[in-house]
């Protein structure tokens, strides 16, 4: 009987503590403060610029007395645009080769080129483009290396698989987005890649299975700088046309092309959907060069504005500014200079400006027929 009733003695204070606490997690949970929700609003501006070429007398322009090189005169007037963008992107048409510096065909150009482009405010540069192999392995692996001791992200070409597999797709984190960067170009004119190193190509097994590898790091946006088309062509062609339908279908958001050289159309598809829909930007042109052909003087600079929202993302507004290339040939000034093409007539002499304004006349003849749901803005 004893044990008994030592038993039952002991039992009730533990049955009542039990209950005590059962009733206080009850109470601690109905007096526990809600979890709060990111009610933060994200904004992200994003600016993309075509091909930053560099031929022979664009180097003998920027050579000085004492042999360095200087090319701050080509971004001065655009300097102020480009670093307004919280992210901004361009297409890095050359190798780092070291000397002897060269221009066309195979692109070789100074490192203060690279400091430069910096300077201007650019964050990201792709190298998957068609001259990528100008100066062979040591040439794309000195330029990997360039950049990356400057910190720029890159994105394109690789010293080797395992180089690729760690950084590509090129995830980008600014203002609170999460930004997955695909690049990847037709061909490298006839140069076949040398081993270990890789080069994006054009290939959609690849593609497909790196747009899943994107959709894997949780990304606000996946955007494709695919390097395609039809050199001097202002239009569009099929297989682009379609390649860019695909990568949308596959789950890409924006896609934003270039390498013909000249500008294409751009095309804000479905802007009133929820997410604002999708760029597709075919070519914006030359943004620096020494090309001479007709229409390649004129370049553009496109511009995304995003918001984030409960974790959703939408593009609330794009715009595309146009910027001409005036050379010395035509300018007699020093230095190549890039000037907004719309606000620039003080900048330039007469037959620069009337250059200006036949490739002017020409592009928006072809984007007054083409585009969709986007307009010019100027700077």
């Amino acid at each position: 009987m004893m044990k008994k009733g030592i038993y039952f003695l002991l039992f009730v204070p533990m049955l009542t503590a039990i209950c005590c606490a059962g009733q206080t997690q009850d109470a601690r949970a109905e007096n526990a403060p809600e979890e709060k929700k990111d009610t933060t609003v994200y904004r992200l501006t994003m600016l993309v610029a075509g091909d930053l070429m560099q031929h022979s007398p664009q180097i003998s322009a920027a050579r000085q007395k004492d042999g360095t090189y200087n090319y701050d005169d080509c971004f001065t007037y655009v300097k102020r645009e480009i670093q307004s963008a919280d992210l901004a992107i361009a297409n890095f048409e050359v190798t780092l080769g070291g000397p002897p510096y060269k221009g066309y065909p195979c692109f070789s150009a100074p490192d203060e080129y690279l400091k430069a482009i910096i300077d201007a405010g650019f964050d990201v540069l792709t190298t998957g483009n068609n001259h990528c192999l100008d100066t062979g392995r040591k040439g794309l692996e000195r330029t990997n290396m360039m950049l990356d001791s400057l910190h720029v992200p890159h994105l394109g070409t690789y010293d080797n698989d395992s180089a690729r597999q760690a950084s590509y797709p090129l995830l980008v984190e600014k203002n609170g987005f999460r930004i997955a960067l695909l690049n990847f170009t037709y061909a490298t004119n006839g140069l076949v890649v040398k081993q270990p190193n890789h080069v994006n190509y054009i290939d959609t097994v690849e593609i497909a299975a790196d747009i899943e590898k994107a959709k894997t790091m949780n990304p606000d946006l996946i955007i494709a700088i695919p390097h395609w088309g039809i050199e001097y062509a202002m239009t569009p062609n099929k297989p682009d046309v379609n390649l860019a339908d695909w990568l949308i279908e596959k789950g890409v958001d924006h896609v934003i092309g270039g390498h013909p050289h000249v500008l294409q159309p751009f095309e804000w598809r479905n802007p009133e959907a929820d997410n604002g829909g999708t760029l597709v930007a075919y070519s914006l042109g030359n943004f620096i060069s020494n090309q001479s052909k007709p229409n390649t003087g004129m370049g553009s600079m496109v511009k995304l504005h995003f918001t984030k929202k409960d974790g959703r993302v939408k593009l609330d507004s794009c715009a595309y500014a146009l910027t001409w290339c005036s050379r010395p040939a035509i300018s007699r000034k020093r230095n190549y200079r890039i000037v907004p093409a719309a606000n620039s007539d003080s900048l330039l002499n007469a037959a620069d400006r009337n250059l200006r304004d036949a490739d002017a006349r020409r592009a928006r003849l072809i984007f007054d027929k083409h585009n969709k749901n986007i307009k010019e803005y100027k700077f």
